[in-house]
């Protein structure tokens, strides 16, 4: 064992060791690790970003991955792409085809958080869905455009034949 893990040999004491510098360091430490881990990342991978003309997105689904025959809320954060500041007031929906052609849309509605918006989707089917948004800071300006593809998971306790 390694004496001088806790800084330099302590004297004794009437006999015993004094080992309230050690007792003192590992509970630093221990309080260290616990607000690391209340501070630090939310669990779950980190949002999608995206970015059109003059605004970037990050765009994440709570279940994570996304369900079929369940409700999946969508947090779409929106910013400013040059000064990174949050757009409140924007407007825009957010939607997804399947390849039967199933739709599904929501329009998004402003969040609690500065710029954040969300939209809830039903997905019917498993499989790989192509995913839409579109939205505009205001009415007066133009609808900006993007997708992805987004994997949906087999409904909770159902096996996923492909």
């Amino acid at each position: 064992m390694n004496r001088r893990a806790c800084g330099p040999r302590v004297p004794a004491v009437a006999g015993r060791r004094v080992a309230g510098r050690c007792i003192a360091r590992v509970a630093l430490l221990g309080i260290g690790a616990a607000v690391a881990v209340a501070c630090g990342p939310p669990p779950g991978p980190p949002p999608t970003r995206f970015w059109t003309d003059d605004i970037a997105y990050q765009i994440s689904a709570d279940p994570v991955p996304p369900h079929a025959r369940e409700d999946v809320i969508f947090k779409v954060v929106a910013r400013d792409k040059s000064s990174g500041q949050p757009i409140d007031g924007g407007e825009g929906r957010i939607y997804a085809t399947n390849s039967d052609g199933a739709n599904v849309w929501d329009g998004l509605t402003p969040g609690p958080q500065a710029g954040s918006y969300y939209g809830k989707l039903h997905f019917i089917t498993s499989g790989d869905w192509a995913m839409g948004l579109q939205f505009r800071r205001d009415s007066t300006r133009p609808i900006q455009k993007l997708d992805w593809r987004q994997e949906v998971s087999a409904a909770t306790g159902e096996v996923d034949i492909k």
